[in-house]
C-alpha cells in the first residue's frame, strides 16, 4: 500500500504541474518532466479531436488489400509498404511531434501520462515491456526495456474524442458492440529499445531518440538517455476483413538495409487479420531466435520470408509478433483483450503459475479466437475495440480517481461518493501486477 499511495501522489502532482507544461488542454501532456538542463522540444498531447466523423476517401492503401486474403506475404507487400508510408509521411520530418505534421492529422490517447509507466516529456514515450536475454539475438546477453508512442489518424481521433467527450466520465460504450472504431481508422506505433546496441546486430546504424526514461526496467529513477528505433506497429480498421474487422502489421529495424541511420531501415515482419483459432500446436514457438521459423499451417498471418528480415521470434507458434513483443502471444491476440474494466490478463501466461492453462488447451485458446470489432473479451466489460491504449488510459483515470483517499470530509474516496456506474468501472479482480516499482524517496516525503 505504501508504494501504491506514493504512486498516486506522484501522479496527482503530474496533473497539477504538467497539464500546462506546453499548451494547456483538457488532458495532461505527460507525467515525467525532463530536468531543467534539457532545452529541446517538449511533447504535447495532440487532443484537438475532430468534432465530426471525417468523410471522404479512405487511406489510399485500402485499395491494395489482397483478395483473397493469403498467408503469402509477397501478396501483402505493397499494402504493408504503403501503410508504412502512410504512418511516416510528415511524422519523420516533424520528429513525431505530430501537431507539426503538414500531411495529415494525428492524435494521441489521453491518460497515458499516469503512473510508473507513464509518458515522458520529450517524445511522449510510455514504458512498455522488458526485453529478455537472447530475445533479439544470440549475442544479446543482457536485458533491456522498450518505450513507445502511439498515434491515431483523424478517423480514429474522432472516436477517441467521443470516448473522452466528458473528461470526468470516459465512455467505453462508444467502442463496444454495436459500436466500434470507424472504418478507416489507422493506428501507428514506433517502439524504441534501451539495450546494449553492440549486442544486437540489426541495430547497427540506429535511429536514436533522446528520452527521459528509467535506468532499467525495474527502476523508478529516470535520466535522459538515447533509445533506438527497433519496431513499428500499425493497425487498420477494415470492415471487409472477416472474423475481426482489423488488420495488424509490424516492421523490424535492420540498419544493414541502407547502411545509414533512417526510417527506411524498417523492414516488414508481416501482417495478420485473425488468430488461427484451429491451430493449437506449439512446435514453431521460438523464444530465442537464431532463424525465423515460419509456420505454413498459420493461415491468418503472412510473414516476410526474405533475408531482409533478421532472425526474429514471431508470436505463439508462428503467428505475427514484433521483436520486442511476447513470443507466446500475437498482435491480435493481445489487443483482443482490450476492454474496460480489463477483467482478464492480456495473455494466458500473465497469471499465477497454477492458473496458467495447458498450452493449446481450450482454456489457452480463449486468447486465440477471432472476435469481431467491438466485442468485449469478457461479457461483463465494455470493449475498447482492440485498443490497449484506450483500455489503459481509462484504467489509469479510474485508478487515480478512485484512490484519492481522504479528499472528502466524511472520508472515503471518489468512487464511494458517486454513483454505481463509477464503481463498476474498477475491476474487482484486476490482473496481477507484472512489474516492480520503487518510487523515489523524494516522493515518499510528500505524505
Amino acid at each position: 500500500m505504501h508504494v501504491a499511495r506514493s504512486r498516486i501522489i506522484g501522479a496527482v502532482s503530474a496533473l497539477v504541474v504538467f497539464a500546462g507544461a506546453a499548451q494547456a488542454g483538457t488532458f495532461p501532456d505527460f507525467g515525467y518532466k525532463p530536468p531543467s538542463s534539457y532545452t529541446g522540444p517538449i511533447f504535447q498531447l495532440s487532443q484537438s479531436y475532430p468534432q465530426k466523423l471525417p468523410t471522404g476517401e479512405l487511406p489510399a492503401f485500402f485499395k491494395l488489400l489482397p483478395s483473397p486474403l493469403t498467408n503469402n506475404f509477397e501478396q501483402w507487400r505493397p499494402y504493408a509498404e504503403a501503410a508504412k508510408k502512410y504512418c511516416l509521411e510528415g511524422n519523420v520530418e516533424s520528429d513525431w511531434y505530430v501537431q507539426k505534421n503538414t500531411v495529415r492529422k494525428w492524435y494521441h490517447v489521453p491518460w497515458q501520462h499516469y503512473g510508473p509507466l507513464g509518458r515522458e516529456g520529450i517524445h511522449g514515450l510510455t514504458k512498455e515491456a522488458q526485453i529478455q536475454t537472447k530475445q533479439l539475438a544470440p549475442t544479446q546477453t543482457t536485458t533491456g526495456q522498450t518505450f513507445a508512442v502511439g498515434i491515431y489518424n483523424d478517423i480514429g481521433g474522432y472516436t477517441i474524442g467521443e470516448v473522452w467527450k466528458d473528461s470526468q466520465n470516459p465512455d467505453p460504450s462508444v467502442t463496444s458492440k454495436p459500436n466500434s472504431f470507424h472504418n478507416g481508422t489507422v493506428v501507428c506505433k514506433p517502439l524504441f529499445a534501451d539495450i546494449d546496441l553492440k549486442q544486437v546486430p540489426f541495430l547497427v546504424n540506429p535511429v536514436l531518440w533522446q528520452a527521459f526514461v528509467t535506468d532499467s526496467f525495474n527502476s523508478a529513477n529516470r535520466s535522459i538517455k538515447p533509445v533506438a528505433l527497433i519496431q513499428m506497429d500499425f493497425a487498420v480498421r477494415d470492415s471487409r476483413v472477416p472474423g475481426t474487422g482489423w488488420i495488424f502489421g509490424t516492421f523490424q529495424y535492420n540498419g544493414a538495409v541502407t547502411g545509414k541511420p533512417g526510417w527506411d531501415n524498417l523492414v516488414p515482419v508481416g501482417v495478420m487479420w485473425g488468430n488461427d483459432p484451429e491451430e493449437t500446436g506449439d512446435s514453431y514457438t521460438n523464444k530465442q531466435p537464431t532463424v525465423t521459423k515460419i509456420n505454413p499451417d498459420i493461415k491468418q498471418s503472412a510473414i516476410n520470408a526474405k533475408p531482409e528480415l533478421p532472425p526474429t521470434h514471431l508470436g505463439w507458434n508462428g503467428r505475427l509478433d514484433g521483436p520486442v513483443d511476447n513470443p507466446v502471444s500475437a498482435c491480435l491476440s493481445c489487443h483482443m483483450t482490450a476492454e474496460s474494466p480489463q477483467l482478464s490478463p492480456m495473455n494466458p501466461t500473465f497469471q499465477a503459475p497454477d492458473k496458467v492453462p495447458p498450452i493449446g488447451s481450450k482454456e489457452w485458446m480463449r486468447w486465440f479466437q477471432n472476435e469481431e470489432a467491438g466485442t468485449p473479451f469478457d461479457a461483463a466489460a465494455k470493449s475498447t475495440d482492440f485498443s490497449l491504449q484506450l483500455d489503459g488510459g481509462i484504467a489509469n483515470f479510474y485508478e487515480w480517481k478512485c484512490t484519492q483517499d481522504g479528499v472528502f470530509v466524511q472520508g472515503g474516496n471518489a468512487c464511494q461518493h458517486t454513483n454505481l456506474k463509477l464503481k463498476l468501472m474498477k475491476s474487482v479482480t484486476p490482473p496481477p501486477t507484472i512489474y516492480k516499482v520503487e518510487r523515489d524517496q523524494v516522493l515518499e516525503q510528500l505524505h
